[in-house]
Formats: structure tokens, C-alpha cells, sequence
């Protein structure tokens, strides 16, 4: 029951809502208890022959009247508690999206995003239902049954009652029992639901590349065995659940038997009227319902308690990344300077980037090249703090990107990422992310600007065309080329190209990099590329090998020196040269 006593928080803010609910579900019981008296009234009276048509008549409006209460009575504890348990849903989907939204990649990183999904939505619906039925249930069988032993014991027969209720500790300590089973149970199928949803989930995102590799029949076996996983330890928790009723039936005939053998006895001894024991025996049908109702709340509110430390363990994770105190609001702008002298992953021992010094003026234009693995979106995602230097730092306009807000410093930053993550929904809305109140004709000159707004007007639907999921339905050039329009009409101080040019041609890279020339004179763009085409304009070029800069200088210098840069850079102009030619032969 430690469930509840978790959630006092919710139900100390929602107060007035479950006392109200918790009123009206007590006067609903209440009045419930009147309907059994009034047969037993009724019985006796036809036993004596004392009733007349105008006391029948007396008597049934009575109970419509009681009725009439008895809805509306309902209705109100209805939408007070279930209402309240949909407030608490939302607040933790809530909870747990803007805790998502503050944690680091590196989180990002070890947790499969069909679990995060699972806690959303299975754990959520559980500890909904322990806050609305499980208060219900909890409420109305420790109202009804109390009022329903009191009345059988106050007005009919206190001897009798006693007699009756003795199964009853047999009851609780076996449906404790069940209970901690099935808190233990229900995590392992909660758990095994959560890899299910992470199986569905990748599937269907690399549907592609399993239909490709022809790997179909494999990933449904997978599938299969997962699902199987599921449903047996749902078959397990479903064995302890079905143990409830079954117990609280059997105990509830116990009663039932004892109930007519002694209280026959006692109408016999002249100690009981037939009224009374009808009256009694209607109660103790009306006592089943808390004895069943005292099993579903173990059921219920195991489940929610399981749920519920699920969550509290994801929200209890601290993001990696936080603002520091006192840290400025003031979007950042100027030069940009960098000196790391160690930087490694959290939990490698591995250097990832060792001595990196230089400096980018504000309106220039850094050119980020190396073989693959060689540091290169390493730099730039430091630069986002998506991870944090302990060993070097970064400033823009001569203020540490530590010094102000993570707010401030993405707001200065536009991103054109690696995997250029597209949401499903319209070319516009994806291309007006970073700035919803964009205007149509905003929109379509960063298209431009990108070279993606002639491909866009191909479409039927043009700018309204629904891209699909991650923008399945586009090529990568296409994604590519939205993505950067996306970037372009934010107007970032500080933009980053982290080899976002690949998917392009060369007429298109150069289209697009003249229209960064021409758009953004006084602001820094930094460009991580493999093909040097793309960054042969830039101010300044660095060559990151292992981590380290190994060259520096800008085109026409690095050609000079006759390093990597120069022998790549002729390596990639005899392909274009020999790629040329083929498409003349």
C-alpha cells in the first residue's frame, strides 16, 4: 500500500477534488445500506400481513428517490477521482518528457528508446489507475464493508455477524501473499515489455536495411521470441491474479454457509424474525463486493507501486549537463576561442581530442577536416555541451560557454547535424522548427538559399508535403538540404555544418556555399567536412588527426605545406576529373 503513500504529494494538491470524491463515494455507500432494511421491513410486514398498498406505494417512491440521489452521488466521485488520476497521468508524461528533454546524449546513449516509451505510457496507465480506482476501491470497500458489518451488527444481529466475518483474517493474509508476488512480477512483465517495444520500435525504423538485407524472417523470429517472453511472464502475473477471486470467493461461501446455518438456528430459537435474516443475508451479499474489492486493490495497487518505482528511478537520474549558478541569460555572441587540452567520454580512458587551441572571428568562416574518427563532431558538440570540459575551455565574445545558459548558448547556435533528423509532418513546419512564426515567404528564401525549393515545388502538395517519419519519404540530399533552410532561417549567430554537404553535388555545394557567403557576412559558420571542396573558402582550415590538430592555415597555405590537406585535396580532384570524364564518355 506504500503506493499511495508515494502519491500523497499528488493528493495533497488535488485535496479538495478526492475529498469531494471521497464524500459523495462514502454517501453513495450510505446509501446503499437503505435498500436491504427496507425489503427486511417489507418481508416482515407481509409476514404479519400488516402491509397496505399506500405503505408499498410509501415505500417505492422512497427507493426511487434513494436512486435518484444515489446517480447523482455517483456521478460526482466519478469525475472528482478518475478525473484527478488523469491530471496525475498527465503530469507524469510531463515529467518524464522535460526530464528526457535535459538529459545528455551520453543517456541517450545507454537507454533504448522503446523502454523510455514504456514507462511513458504502460507505468504511467498504472499509476493512473492506482490514483483512480485504486483510491476507489481502497474508499468504497473499507466504507461499504465497514457500514454493511456495522448495520448487520448494530441493527440485526451482532452474534451472527461475528460468527459470519471469522474466515476473514484467512483472507487478508493470503491476498497479502498474492500481492507480493505480484509486485515482483509484474516489474519482470513490465520489463519484458519494454524490450518488446524497443524491438518493434528499431524494426520499424530500419525497416529499410532488414528488407535490403533480406533479414525479414529473422527479425520475426526475434520478434516472436520476444513477444513469447512477454506473454509468459504476463501468464505469470496473470496466475497470481487469477488466485484472488477464486480465494475471496470461496471465503465469501464460507460465510454464506455459516451465515444460514446459524442464522436459521436463531429464527428457529425465536431470537431472529425471517425479515432479519433476509435483510442480513442481502448485506452479505452486499459485503462481497469489498471482499472482492479488497483483492482488486492488492491487484491494482501492486501494479502501480511496481510502475511507479520504475519511474521514480528514470526521474531520479541527474542530467549531466546543467546550467551553472549565476549563469547569464544573455545570448552570447564575437569570436570564437578554443583551448582544450584533454577531453575524453564519460566512462573511456580513451582521448578523444588533446591540445586544441584556436580562434575564429566573429563574421569568418572554420573549415574542420581529418580522416573519419579523427575528432571532428567532437569539436562541434562540445560546442553545444552536449558533454562538458573538465580539462580546457570554449568562449564565445570572450565568455565562457559555461558562464551563460544552455537556453542562451543553443539559442546562438544552429545545427545541421550528421543524421538530419526530419519530423513527421509538413516540408514547411520541418523547415520552420526553430521559428513557428515564420511567414511562408521566409520560409521558402531559406529554401532557396539551401537550393531545395525547386525540388519542393515537384512535389504535389508542394511545401504542405507531409515528409513522414525521421523523413522517410525524402532522399538525402533532400534531408540534407531541409535541414540546412532549417538552420539558415533561425539566423544562429554561430551555424555548424557537421559534414552536411556529402548527400549534395558539386554544383549544388557550391550554390549553397555562395549563399552562406552572401547571407552570412557578420556571422561565424564552422564546417566539418570529408570533401574539401566544401571548406577551401574558409577563413581558416584545421587538419584533426587523432584528436590533435595537425595542420592549420587556409587553403592556399595548407596546399603549400604538401600534408594531408594538399594530398587529398588532389586525391578528391583527380576522382572529380576521372568522374567527369565518365559522365562525357
Amino acid at each position: 500500500m506504500h503506493i499511495f503513500i508515494d502519491l500523497w504529494w499528488f493528493f495533497k494538491q488535488e485535496r479538495l477534488k478526492y475529498g469531494f470524491g471521497i464524500l459523495f463515494l462514502m454517501l453513495s455507500s450510505f446509501l446503499s445500506m437503505i435498500p436491504p432494511y427496507v425489503v427486511g421491513v417489507l418481508v416482515d410486514s407481509i409476514r404479519t400481513r400488516s402491509l397496505t398498498p399506500y405503505g408499498l406505494g410509501m415505500w417505492i417512491l422512497f427507493l426511487i428517490f434513494i436512486g435518484i440521489i444515489y446517480y447523482f452521488t455517483g456521478y460526482i466521485w466519478r469525475q472528482c477521482i478518475f478525473g484527478s488520476s488523469i491530471i496525475l497521468a498527465y503530469q507524469l508524461r510531463k515529467s518524464l518528457y522535460k526530464h528526457f528533454t535535459r538529459l545528455s546524449p551520453n543517456f541517450f546513449q545507454k537507454r533504448r528508446i522503446g523502454d523510455l516509451m514504456a514507462h511513458s505510457t504502460n507505468d504511467v496507465n498504472a499509476v493512473q489507475v492506482a490514483a483512480g480506482e485504486g483510491i476507489l476501491t481502497l474508499i468504497d470497500s473499507v466504507t461499504m464493508g465497514g457500514m454493511v458489518i456495522v448495520t448487520m451488527s448494530v441493527f440485526i444481529n451482532w452474534k451472527l455477524t461475528l460468527i459470519t466475518l471469522l474466515p476473514m483474517p484467512i483472507m487478508a493474509v493470503l491476498t497479502m501473499y498474492y500481492g507480493n508476488l505480484l509486485h515482483k512480477r509484474f516489474s519482470k512483465a513490465q520489463a519484458a515489455f519494454s524490450d518488446l517495444n524497443d524491438k518493434v520500435q528499431e524494426n520499424i525504423s530500419g525497416v529499410r536495411v532488414i528488407k535490403a538485407f533480406g533479414e525479414e524472417e529473422a527479425q520475426i523470429k526475434l520478434f516472436r521470441n520476444a513477444s513469447k517472453d512477454v506473454v509468459q511472464k504476463n501468464i505469470a502475473v496473470a496466475k497470481i491474479d487469477s488466485l484472488f477471486d477464486p480465494t475471496i470467493t470461496f471465503i465469501v461461501a464460507i460465510c454464506y454457509f455459516l451465515a444460514l446455518i446459524f442464522g436459521a438456528t436463531y429464527v428457529v430459537h425465536g431470537s431472529m424474525t425471517i425479515g432479519s435474516l433476509t435483510s442480513f443475508t442481502l448485506y452479505l451479499g452486499q459485503l462481497i463486493w469489498p471482499m472482492l474489492a479488497f483483492g482488486f486493490l492488492f491487484n491494482i495497487v501492486e501494479r502501480g507501486s511496481a510502475s511507479y518505482d520504475r519511474i521514480r528511478r528514470l526521474l531520479a537520474i541527474k542530467p549531466e549537463i546543467v546550467d551553472q549558478p549565476n549563469a547569464s541569460d544573455q545570448v552570447p555572441s564575437g569570436s570564437l576561442d578554443y583551448s582544450i587540452h584533454h577531453f575524453q567520454y564519460p566512462g573511456s580512458q580513451a582521448s578523444v581530442l588533446s591540445e586544441i587551441n584556436f580562434t575564429v572571428a566573429q563574421g569568418q568562416t572554420l573549415g574542420i577536416v581529418g580522416k573519419t574518427g579523427a575528432g571532428k563532431t567532437t569539436l562541434l558538440r562540445l560546442l553545444l555541451r552536449e558533454f562538458d570540459l573538465k580539462d580546457g575551455q570554449i568562449k564565445i565574445g570572450g565568455t565562457s560557454i559555461r558562464d551563460v545558459t544552455l537556453n542562451a548558448l543553443r539559442s546562438a547556435i544552429g545545427y545541421v547535424p550528421q543524421d538530419h533528423i526530419l519530423f513527421s509532418a509538413t516540408i514547411a513546419e520541418n523547415i520552420a522548427f526553430a521559428k513557428p512564426e515564420a511567414s511562408q515567404e521566409e520560409v521558402e528564401r531559406v529554401a532557396k538559399l539551401a537550393s531545395i525549393h525547386e525540388d519542393i515545388l515537384r512535389f504535389k502538395e508542394g511545401y504542405g508535403t507531409i515528409v513522414g517519419e525521421r523523413g522517410v519519404t525524402l532522399s538525402g540530399g533532400q534531408k540534407q538540404r531541409i535541414s540546412i533552410a532549417r538552420a539558415l532561417l533561425a539566423d544562429p549567430e554561430l551555424l555548424i555544418f557537421d559534414d552536411s554537404l556529402s548527400a549534395v553535388d558539386a554544383r549544388t555545394e557550391v550554390a549553397i556555399l555562395q549563399a552562406l557567403k552572401t547571407e552570412r557576412k557578420n556571422k561565424t559558420t564552422l564546417i566539418s567536412a570529408h570533401r574539401l571542396s566544401a571548406v577551401e573558402h574558409a577563413d581558416l582550415i584545421i587538419v584533426l588527426e587523432a584528436g590533435q590538430i595537425a595542420e592549420r592555415g587556409t587553403h592556399e597555405q595548407l596546399l603549400k605545406k604538401k600534408g594531408w590537406y594538399a594530398e587529398m585535396y588532389a586525391h578528391q580532384q583527380l576522382e572529380s576529373l576521372v568522374s567527369e570524364g565518365g559522365g562525357k564518355a
